[in-house]
């Protein structure tokens, strides 16, 4: 931006976008309570670093793949033959994990790389809001975003959601950017760059970002208007292309995948999953059913008292003429929050996380003006904001805890599982089915394929000939009966991971042989 010619600030009024000329603004935004500027550098840096050091602390060590890591790992991965790939998934969390994947086993290695990857990617989408936004405001946005449970949990997973959201946060900046200012092609380019990482990650997440982002570039001048509606639609394309391609050549074209995306995801339809997901809050990974009282009330209460604190961030923004980028932050991540609190039957806290990144940012603007109140009262602020704080980080800290403690659990049973089966003559070429089927079979670097449910690839039929050829293992947990097909395969006592007692094995006559042969049945 020249320091010497005017330039167009967005904001919000009337619910359209207005344009007001007014002299640039040399250098970094200022704070909102002074007229004196902070850099916004040594800020995003020490919440990046803090985001990524507490990754490395808390989520990394012992933390072995969890269910649908496998899954996306395995595609890339020499481990182990590549899992089932339903039709809901994008592989843009395969593609982010290749260059690591690819060559080694390691799953500290991959999350080491995906926590510092995160950390980076946390930086880069807050400091493209460096000319819309005073530098302390940023700083907290990161700092709330990054402090939640499931933000550290998520950082160094090999899971999409996390991705979705600093594509998302990154394009709203852009966007707000190139809507200013037209010569600005950086941002025109990190615009594109983040709808296109949405839409790598999950193209239904990046329709609902693209939905309100359209909406805006319609009320800007028209000069304007088609040029960033071209970047949205042709970065949101550019995005979805190798899912709508593997559509037509996998599941039978882009309706089909779509129907049966929605089947496998219960059907999506008309629910009401607000209290659901504030019960997964309290630590469930996956909430389906979601039934049962919350496990940890207070870690719901900031979610249930998030859409009055985003209010009074947009009204705080309003009254210091900054209300164009708050309430457009507000508005794309509550219709990002829209499908999973109101289409999906279930909850899952990472699906949330686009939208907790892109309402953090009101949220701190609200936080950072209730500093500026009168001194007779900043004593009491300060007091009440710190201790909200310290009760807020605690409670997350307990809650990851948790998490962690379960995921490093049953990562330590599903390798003591693994070792049992690999000294009954499990090693590939061989095929695992049934409970835990994926996690366990990669790795013992063995092929899962289910006959039934949403990853069926395979026949009993098809298994039972299998068996005759290579080590094939039936999964059971608790009561589940036998597959007619393995009753008289060799019964075997496995370690029990955690909720899954009574765990065993039926282990096909082959096993031990271990002739050469190809892997049954298609991995889609």
């Amino acid at each position: 931006m020249q320091e010497s010619r005017s330039v167009s600030l967005t904001r919000y009024q009337g619910g359209g976008l207005r344009h007001e000329a007014r002299e640039a603004a040399p250098g970094p935004a200022t704070d909102p309570r002074t007229t004196a500027p902070a850099r916004p550098l040594p800020w995003l840096l020490a919440v990046a670093g803090a985001f990524t050091l507490a990754q490395l602390a808390l989520a990394v060590p012992g933390v072995g793949l969890g269910w649908d890591e496998t899954v996306y790992v395995s595609q890339i991965s020499p481990q182990a033959p590549a899992a089932f790939f339903s039709a809901p998934r994008a592989r843009g969390i395969t593609f982010l994990v290749a260059p690591v994947a690819a060559w080694t086993t390691s799953t500290e290695a991959l999350r080491v790389y995906l926590a510092l990857l995160s950390g980076c990617g946390l930086f880069a989408a807050l400091w493209v809001w460096r000319r819309l936004l005073p530098a302390p405001v940023l700083a907290v946005a990161g700092a709330l975003f990054a402090s939640l449970w499931v933000t550290v949990f998520y950082g160094p997973q090999a899971m999409p959601n996390l991705w979705v959201a600093l594509g998302a946060l990154a394009a709203v900046g852009c966007f707000l950017r190139a809507a200013r200012d037209p010569g600005d092609h950086r941002a025109l380019i990190g615009l594109g760059a983040g709808m296109a990482l949405a839409a790598l990650m999950r193209p239904t997440d990046a329709v609902w970002l693209a939905l309100p982002l359209a909406g805006a570039a319609l009320s800007v001048p028209n000069s304007r208007r088609t040029l960033l509606l071209a970047v949205l639609v042709g970065s949101a394309v550019l995005g979805c292309a190798e899912w709508v391609v593997e559509a037509y050549a996998a599941y039978g074209g882009l309706g089909a995948r779509l129907a049966r995306a929605s089947e496998i995801q219960g059907h999506l339809g008309w629910y009401f999953a607000v209290d659901d997901h504030a019960r997964a809050l309290g630590g469930r990974t996956l909430c389906r059913p979601c039934d049962g009282s919350l496990s940890h009330p207070v870690s719901a209460l900031w979610f249930l008292a998030l859409p009055l604190i985003v209010t009074g961030g947009v009204r705080a923004a309003a009254r210091t003429g900054r209300r164009g980028p708050v309430l457009l932050a507000a508005a794309v991540g509550a219709t990002l929050a829209v499908p999973y609190l109101f289409t999906v039957g279930y909850a899952a806290p990472r699906f949330l996380l686009p939208a907790y990144a892109l309402l953090a940012v009101p949220t701190a603007y609200g936080l950072v003006r209730a500093l500026a109140q009168p001194r007779r009262w900043r004593p009491a602020v300060v007091a009440l904001l710190a201790g909200c704080l310290a009760v807020h980080l605690v409670t997350q800290y307990l809650v990851l805890d948790g998490v962690t403690g379960r995921a490093r659990a049953t990562a330590a049973a599903n390798s003591r599982v693994a070792a049992v089966l690999r000294t009954h003559g499990v090693r590939p070429p061989c095929v695992l089915t049934g409970d835990d089927a994926i996690r366990v079979a990669f790795l013992t670097g063995c092929a899962s394929r289910q006959p039934t449910g949403h990853d069926a690839g395979i026949t009993p039929g098809a298994l039972a000939e299998a068996g005759v050829r290579r080590p094939v293992v039936v999964l059971l947990s608790g009561g589940q009966g036998i597959p007619s097909y393995a009753r008289s395969w060799r019964p075997l006592d496995l370690p029990d991971p955690p909720a899954r007692p009574g765990y065993r094995a039926y282990v096909s006559p082959a096993a031990g042989s271990n002739p050469l042969a190809p892997v049954a049945g298609p991995a889609h």
